[in-house]
């Protein structure tokens, strides 16, 4: 298990108690004592957790805990059905012959399988989805210039001057979704999210449920520049009626766990 993975292992079981000691964790997570201790003072300096004497202490206020990135290869495999689900639902506004933006990211990458067969031009700096498309699909596909940054998984170059198209749409992910906006740790996918905003008419928001309970550090776009988010039937009341009072058009994608 990389450390990444670890990380969010903790920080998810930290969110169902108030407590958890080193030696659970070594347990747990089958490794030594010292991995453990090391893992515990990067979540400490990352403010996802507290150190305290003999294990790790959850934040006040659980749901406001910053989230922990993982690598695109381990996230993909985490709320499959889930991003399935907001897939299906995702690839119903897509129109054939538009132009249309993909962002990075785990869900934006199942969307992406989802069209790979249909007729939109796909933009995309995603190295995964290009990749896919390029063996694949069949339909038109154009590939952002710069350099690779192998997490995110994105090709861009922050320094480049404005691109020379207008999309119909952006389908966009992020790491979390509150009040203020969508949210990411990573400078660079908060540059990259608003110069992609400034070439399209429409802004489709790919998240799952988990997502409205990851806090991470930057605001990458607020929620008036959403024209839909679309998200799976995990989706709490009191996150929906959060949507609602910001004036949010969503939708819920439904999935067999929701149906059950």
């Amino acid at each position: 298990m990389s450390e990444a993975h670890r990380h969010h292992a903790i920080a998810n079981l930290l969110e169902e108690r108030p407590f958890v000691s080193v030696k659970e964790l070594q347990l747990m997570l089958r490794v030594s004592a010292a991995t453990v201790r090391r893992d515990i003072d990067k979540l400490d300096d990352a403010g996802v957790a507290r150190k305290v004497h003999g294990g790790l202490a959850a934040l006040e206020g659980g749901r406001q805990r910053k989230a922990v990135s993982l690598p695109f290869v381990e996230n993909r495999d985490i709320a499959v059905e889930a991003k399935r689900a907001i897939a299906v639902e995702a690839s119903k506004l897509v129109r054939d012959g538009s132009l249309i933006i993909v962002h990075g990211g785990s869900t934006c990458f199942e969307f992406g399988t989802r069209i790979a067969n249909r007729n939109p031009r796909v933009f995309t700096n995603s190295m995964p989805l290009a990749a896919y498309l390029s063996e694949q699909g069949t339909c038109q596909l154009t590939v952002g210039g710069g350099d690779l940054h192998r997490e995110p998984g994105i090709l861009y170059d922050p320094a480049r001057g404005g691109y020379e198209f207008y999309a119909a749409q952006f389908y966009v992910g992020a790491l979390g979704v509150s009040q203020d906006g969508l949210l990411e740790n990573h400078p660079l996918l908060v540059r990259f999210i608003n110069d992609m905003c400034g070439l399209a008419n429409e802004i489709i928001v790919l998240v799952d449920s988990r997502k409205f309970s990851e806090r991470p550090s930057s605001v990458a776009l607020p929620l008036s520049r959403v024209t839909r988010l679309i998200t799976d039937d995990g989706l709490s009341d009191r996150d929906a009626a959060m949507l609602e009072e910001e004036g949010v058009a969503f939708s819920i994608a439904p999935t067999a766990r929701g149906a059950a």
